[in-house]
């Protein structure tokens, strides 16, 4: 933590715990603050993961924030982070009832992540099922549950075949349950998926759809034409709205001053960075910034709490 008491975002890989199954783990929800306690990290820190968590609330609701959104789950809500997503536990983490399954990148076979619908664009928002789907969400994380239990019951081999297979039935029934809930366009087509892909890797690079175009070999009407298909965006917007994003990221989560960040994202000078973040931000980085710090600020759990 910085001396002005704002925490460096951290990026968070992957590690199994001892005597666990490699690539998947089912947690308890009301354990997660003790145990980032137990390892000498703050439970209530941003933190980027390097895999997908799906989350469930049982009991009482819960908040917590995902790339700058906001949100509270209650009882009967799912929410699934993507890997590479900025997250953050709101205070009553303490006192949450639920459900974590965390499971790597490469864990699920490619059937279930093409029919689950993986790439993306991604459903944000939280799920609230009811009735037959939210049975068939309940019980197939109860089998998980159970299984993921029972390590000792079969060799190591069939048991991860197992959680592999069991993990793929609660994708898929909550693939499900996000398309009823919020239609998705189309599938998306490979277009896309190679554009998303240029733009996660080198937005810090060019913010030209034309560079995009060319590297990829599509005409800048094509990109825009798939872009629009997936998202509702145009492509130029698509790659602002993600350099936007990470700037959002950089600005809460970091100490870097506005013109390194700048800098980190590939703009010629801080007052380029500026005009562009204000443009489509509404406020300028440095407002930006100290509104995220007061909201953290007054939203902070007591240094006291059990």
């Amino acid at each position: 933590m910085g001396k002005s008491g704002h925490p460096d975002v951290r990026d968070l890989a992957y590690t199994a715990t001892a005597g666990a199954a490699a690539g998947v783990e089912v947690v308890d929800l009301g354990g997660l603050f003790a145990r980032a306690r137990r390892h000498g990290n703050d439970p209530y820190a941003p933190l980027r993961p390097a895999f997908h968590q799906l989350i469930t609330v049982r009991g009482r609701p819960m908040r917590m924030s995902v790339d700058f959104v906001e949100h509270e789950l209650p009882a009967g809500a799912w929410l699934w982070i993507r890997p590479g997503q900025v997250q953050q536990f709101g205070p009553d983490l303490v006192g949450a009832d639920g459900t974590i399954v965390v499971f790597q990148p490469g864990f699920l076979p490619p059937s279930t992540v093409a029919v689950a619908h993986m790439d993306p664009p991604y459903t944000q928002r939280p799920l609230r099922p009811d009735g037959a789907v939210a049975e068939g969400l309940r019980r197939a994380l109860d089998h998980l549950v159970f299984e993921y239990a029972a390590l000792a019951s079969l060799p190591l081999e069939a048991y991860v075949e197992l959680m592999r297979h069991l993990v793929s039935v609660l994708v898929l029934r909550l693939a499900s349950a996000q398309e009823g809930e919020h239609p998705r366009p189309a599938a998306v087509a490979e277009t896309f998926r190679r554009f998303h892909e240029a733009v996660e890797r080198d937005h810090a690079v060019t913010r030209r759809v034309e560079d995009y175009a060319a590297a990829l070999g599509y005409s800048q009407r094509t990109l825009s034409r798939a872009t629009l298909a997936a998202v509702g965006t145009t492509a130029k917007k698509y790659i602002d709205e993600r350099v936007l994003l990470e700037a959002k990221r950089l600005l809460q989560h970091s100490r870097l001053p506005a013109k390194a960040v700048a800098d980190r994202l590939g703009f010629a000078d801080a007052s380029d960075f500026n005009k562009f973040f204000r443009r489509r931000a509404g406020t300028t980085p440095a407002a930006f910034r100290a509104q995220a710090r007061g909201r953290r600020a007054a939203a902070s759990p007591s240094e006291d709490a059990p």
